[in-house]
């Protein structure tokens, strides 16, 4: 059974096999997915194949966001498809939890979907929580930095938006690929965006992200984006 949040996104899984206990198979095509609330019937995601991902052999991703106001409960997710001209289903049951309202709430870059989007693999459970503390890391690396902001301190030129989304996406990836929050992987190239800067290092010197520093993949993110959106505070201090 798979637990979420109104209005949080979950990663949702099928796996088919070519018989019980056998080896995995892909479909004829890709399956369809329809949710739907087991109590009254009520449809919180009509049929459809449209995000469907194929993940490997005889597995398929889709990314649910179910909506904030959607009623707590069981939901049942149904997958259908055809496996050598024969109908086959899998039921998965997710339960839904009602949105909790917090007096502050975290911000990102980048959404849960844009994430799976660049991983192309479904996100991690705790998804939301590592865009969040991927961009106040990300943050901290950017106090140098001059770009234009609406007055929730969000970028507003779409250039800078869609870096700093594949930035904090980076962020994220590397420390699901190292296991490492704090960047004490060594072997960085030595690379630049402003202040923000990587340097090859011997393994076990930790430096945190949050320090200013960034994997390589954010950084190139960053660089990629023109001085006249992006631009850095020469000699400052940070």
């Amino acid at each position: 059974m798979t637990e979420t949040t109104a209005g949080q996104s979950v990663a949702l899984l099928s796996q088919w096999y070519a018989y019980d206990g056998g080896p995995l198979t892909d479909l004829d095509t890709t399956p369809t997915i329809t949710i739907t609330a087991i109590a009254t019937g009520t449809v919180a995601l009509a049929t459809t194949s449209t995000g469907i991902t194929h993940l490997g052999v005889g597995s398929y991703g889709y990314v649910w966001t179910p909506a904030a106001d959607l009623a707590p409960g069981s939901y049942l997710a149904q997958w259908e498809g055809l496996a050598a001209g024969v109908p086959v289903t899998a039921p998965e049951t997710i339960t839904v939890e009602a949105q909790v309202t917090a007096a502050l709430t975290g911000r990102s870059y980048a959404t849960v979907q844009q994430l799976a989007d660049y991983l192309h693999e479904p996100p991690p459970d705790n998804a939301l929580k590592l865009l969040e503390d991927a961009t106040r890391a990300l943050d901290s690396a950017l106090r140098t930095a001059r770009y234009d902001v609406d007055t929730a301190g969000m970028p507003t030129a779409p250039i800078v938006q869609a870096a700093f989304a594949e930035a904090v996406c980076a962020i994220v990836e590397w420390w699901g690929e190292t296991g490492d929050p704090v960047g004490a992987d060594g072997g960085w190239d030595s690379v630049s965006a402003g202040p923000v800067s990587l340097s090859g290092r011997t393994a076990g010197a930790a430096t945190p992200i949050a320090a200013g520093h960034l994997p390589p993949r954010a950084v190139a993110a960053l660089q990629r984006v023109p001085s006249c959106y992006l631009a850095w505070w020469v000699g400052s201090a940070w």
